[in-house]
């Protein structure tokens, strides 16, 4: 067990069908062979998942921490659209694409210039560090050309790269100066000392916690034109011109909610804000005041607890956002940030990371697969799975049958179209079973993750014996 540094206290407020107990590691091995006293039916056949889309599908983060080969970023992605549109992937979201002070090894955020997408020659180099605007805008229409929104990373605070200019309102020389000749070669949005914090208009802004001598000031008018409000705003430039689909705001505990209202006010789009704390009262609130959804870091730090940190699976049923806000929680199990991140705390181990992606495609909420996870040829063929089952049999209400330290049973009530499922995990070092009750009756079940081979029978009550393998998990439904 991980040895952990801090964490937060939360508030349990999903309801639980069973008595949250504790199991023992004395429980008895199962064995795969054996039936458990029940007579196995003969085979059956699975259903076609693909006749049960319930219309949800995933995004793709589709990138890593200092992506390599550099410069040929987006024509990697761009071979990598038809697959991942297959599997049933309709975003993917993408680095920040302008040029940053790093010129060919920078990841984009540190911006420098918002409207160099590739195309001149500042920082060292004309191309990012992803490649060209020519090789940007070739994937952006592969992407679209498989029914694949793209999805713009957009940093609203914090700038850095310019030239040194004496600023008066700090009474010293900053690096808030940005025009042609600095760092902006583009000469659009060109910024001064007077559209970073302290200035004219505003005395300071709690939010500086990057680069706080050039974090914007999103207060000032020209600054709100630029960013979102004119026709050549950054906004507007990014959805009509480059042709980008949404928006993921970085950061957003550096600025005002209203800055992202007023940006989506402005050009709509599907939108999720990087909100990195584990409240989920302060997400939904972040939700409320802006209209954006945001990623469920409530959701990933019970994930976090239950497999690695406590190994406790009754943080499952704890607090997390997709329970009041499915639409608008965007879930995940790492990011570009969480894995190359020094604190224990703020990752899922490799171990722990299947049973991770099993929770989010089975819950509500829009799951959010990471790259690295994808490419990784142990995890690829199961990711796929559970893409498939997510996008056909996740749907309906969600009932906890049952949960303890190393067991959690979760059944999705489908609809009158729609079986649904039940997911099993389980942390016991021992395949464990469990009979529950069920909402369906006189069925044959099946695993649909294939972790598991067993076929138990439900009754007439709706009772049935299932399964899931030592360490691991299984996902339940009828079969045809």
């Amino acid at each position: 067990m991980k040895k952990h540094i801090f964490k937060y206290p939360f508030i349990c407020l999903l309801s639980v069908a069973s008595i949250i107990g504790c199991s023992s590691d004395d429980d008895a091995p199962v064995d795969p062979d054996d039936d458990n006293g029940v007579e196995q039916p003969e085979p059956v056949s699975a259903l076609n998942l693909e006749e049960y889309d319930n219309g949800s599908r995933v995004m793709m983060q589709a990138f890593y921490w200092d992506v390599e080969p550099r410069f040929e970023w987006w024509n990697t992605i761009s071979d990598k659209m038809e697959t991942w549109a297959d599997a049933g992937v309709n975003r993917i979201w993408i680095p920040p694409a302008t040029k940053g002070q790093s010129g060919g090894y920078s990841m984009g955020y540190d911006l420098s210039d918002y409207f160099d997408f590739g195309n001149f020659n500042q920082h060292g180099t004309t191309p990012t560090r992803f490649g060209t605007r020519d090789e940007l805008e070739n994937m952006i229409s592969v992407a679209h050309d498989n029914d694949i929104e793209v999805i713009a990373d957009i940093i609203l605070n914090h700038n850095s790269g310019g030239g040194l200019e004496y600023n008066p309102y700090r009474e010293k020389d900053t690096y808030s100066l940005f025009d042609e000749t600095h760092g902006n070669a583009s000469g659009m949005f060109n910024r001064n000392y007077e559209d970073f914090y302290p200035n004219s208009v505003s005395n300071y802004d709690p939010g500086s916690l990057f680069y706080a001598e050039t974090n914007l000031d999103h207060h000032r008018e020209r600054v709100q034109n630029w960013l979102w409000e004119d026709e050549n705003s950054v906004a507007k430039y990014y959805k009509n011109v480059i042709g980008f689909d949404g928006w993921r705001f970085d950061y957003v505990l550096g600025f005002e909610p209203f800055v992202i209202k007023e940006w989506l006010d402005a050009v709509g789009g599907f939108s999720v804000s990087e909100l990195w704390d584990g409240d989920p009262d302060l997400i939904r609130s972040h939700i409320e005041a802006t209209g954006s959804g945001a990623f469920d870091f409530a959701a990933f730090y019970r994930m976090e607890q239950a497999f690695d940190r406590f190994e406790d699976l009754t943080y499952l049923t704890r607090d997390q956002v997709w329970q009041t806000h499915p639409d608008k929680a965007v879930t995940f199990t790492a990011n570009h940030d969480t894995e190359k991140d020094g604190n224990i705390d703020n990752y899922i181990e490799s171990e722990n990371k299947l049973k991770a992606y099993a929770f989010i495609m089975t819950h509500p909420g829009y799951p959010t697969v990471f790259y690295l996870d994808y490419e990784n040829p142990e995890f690829q063929d199961q990711i796929n799975k559970l893409i498939s089952i997510h996008n056909s049999l996740a749907t309906g209400s969600v009932n906890v049958i049952y949960a303890d330290e190393d067991e959690y049973i979760m059944q999705r009530g489908g609809d009158s179209e729609n079986p649904g499922l039940i997911l099993y995990i389980n942390l016991s070092p021992n395949g464990k079973r469990r009979t529950i009750t069920t909402s369906w009756d006189s069925s044959i079940l099946m695993d649909y993750s294939e972790n598991s081979n067993y076929r138990p029978q439900v009754n007439e009550n709706g009772e049935v014996t299932i399964e899931a393998p030592s360490n691991s998990y299984a996902i339940w439904s009828i079969t045809e």
